[in-house]
């Protein structure tokens, strides 16, 4: 889509009929990912499963009626050729989901060692976060389970890498902690964070590896840092429950999304406001019934870190250029849990409460030569290095994001 049009719907995903599991069991999508690479797509389907899709899904333009089960799970192999969509069933809720950077060689030998049945290929992970607390590491071109990281004491809710290939993971979870695994020392747990009083609903690293962000059902943000793994500052702003955040991809600027309707857009390095986007209703209701309609569910940045896209429960898919206070587009969706873009842009992955995923498209756009230049300055330099720089105030502000 061009910028300003508003996304259409790609194609739809529908579990198909639900296995009889016990009363616990449950069909939400919470959890969505792309790989890095762009070419596999984990969809938490509810009831314990996940599939693992290549991408592009296998008709070029697919018609609105396309559902997940005209893709015969029969198809999977082991064997070499093209990817084969793989279900992988985890036993247990699934909440969070992340794939590790591609490729990532140190863990060839770890594998290797442990499942010589295991292909000497560049191995892509994706950890499944559970019920029980229990986090359970699979190899993607195999469906092989790998490990299974045991510590937290309730449901594990979100799940993240460091981007720089390391294999640390990161872990949030309803027991109000964050542990972080070393997944080349067979999953060693190698820090426990303490200090949030709620539940911890999401957790992301700076593309930089620097910094940690982790949001619990409180009104404050914590950020700490990945090197020391020490509390560096709590970002106060929100009026209610921080529930998801996101960081750009130059690391230079940090999103919070809260159920005060508001996502707010942080400096991390100095821990200022730089704005706030406010979710207001298309059409109100009538009456109160509805205070909380808007309350926000997932907020991410696109791969170029020029727009946002945000789930609430207005049941919108809103998306926001990050010069403007208002949304470029919208596209209806009832039940949004979560929303992710594609890494290559052009697409983002949308979780609803039914267990569906719908594609949307998103808005496709050549970065100004202004841009890349931010983009590739900050991704190595702080706020307080840029502003330290011999140059100019203007220049300064357009490099920090303070321009707008």
């Amino acid at each position: 889509m061009e910028a300003g049009e508003e996304p259409l719907l790609l194609a739809e995903l529908k579990p198909g009929r639900p296995h009889q599991f016990d009363w616990k069991s449950s069909c939400e999508t919470w959890s969505v990912a792309f790989s890095p690479d762009g070419s596999w797509f984990a969809w938490s389907q509810g009831h314990c499963i996940v599939k693992l899709i290549p991408w592009p899904l296998e008709e070029q333009f697919i018609p609105k009626g396309f559902e997940a089960k005209s893709r015969s799970s029969k198809n999977d192999t082991k064997g070499r050729g093209s990817p084969k969509e793989k279900t992988l069933d985890c036993g247990q809720i699934v909440w969070g989901l992340a794939f590790s950077p591609w490729p990532s060689p140190p863990s060839r030998k770890l594998w290797a060692r442990h499942h010589p049945q295991v292909p000497d290929v560049s191995c892509l992970i994706l950890a499944t976060g559970l019920n029980d607390g229990q986090i359970k590491i699979w190899e993607v071109q195999t469906g092989l389970l790998l490990l299974n990281l045991s510590g937290h004491q309730d449901v594990v809710r979100d799940l993240s890498f460091t981007p720089s290939g390391s294999l640390i993971l990161v872990s949030a979870s309803r027991d109000k902690t964050l542990r972080i695994w070393d997944l080349n020392k067979h999953g060693k747990q190698i820090q426990v964070l303490s200090g949030h009083l709620q539940w911890v609903y999401c957790c992301s690293i700076s593309p930089d590896c620097s910094m940690l962000c982790s949001a619990a059902g409180e009104k404050s943000v914590f950020l700490w840092s990945m090197r020391s793994y020490t509390l560096i500052r709590k970002l106060e702003g929100h009026q209610s429950s921080v529930v998801s955040c996101d960081f750009s991809p130059d690391s230079a600027l940090l999103v919070t999304a809260s159920y005060d309707t508001n996502v707010i857009m942080w400096d991390p390095y100095t821990g200022e406001r730089l704005r706030s986007l406010h979710h207001t209703q298309l059409n109100p209701p009538m009456d109160d019934s509805d205070v909380h309609v808007s309350s926000l569910r997932s907020v991410c940045f696109s791969p170029e870190g020029l727009y946002l896209a945000t789930v609430a429960d207005d049941r919108l898919l809103r998306i926001w250029a990050l010069e403007l206070k208002t949304p470029i587009a919208f596209a209806p969706m009832t039940n949004g849990l979560c929303c992710t873009f594609f890494p290559h842009g052009g697409v983002i992955a949308t979780g609803t409460r039914d267990g569906h995923v719908q594609f949307w498209t998103a808005p496709r756009v050549l970065s100004s030569l202004k841009h890349l230049c931010r983009k590739a300055l900050r991704s190595f330099l702080t706020t307080y290095q840029v502003l330290a720089l011999p140059i100019p105030k203007k220049m300064k502000e357009f490099l920090t994001y303070r321009t707008f």
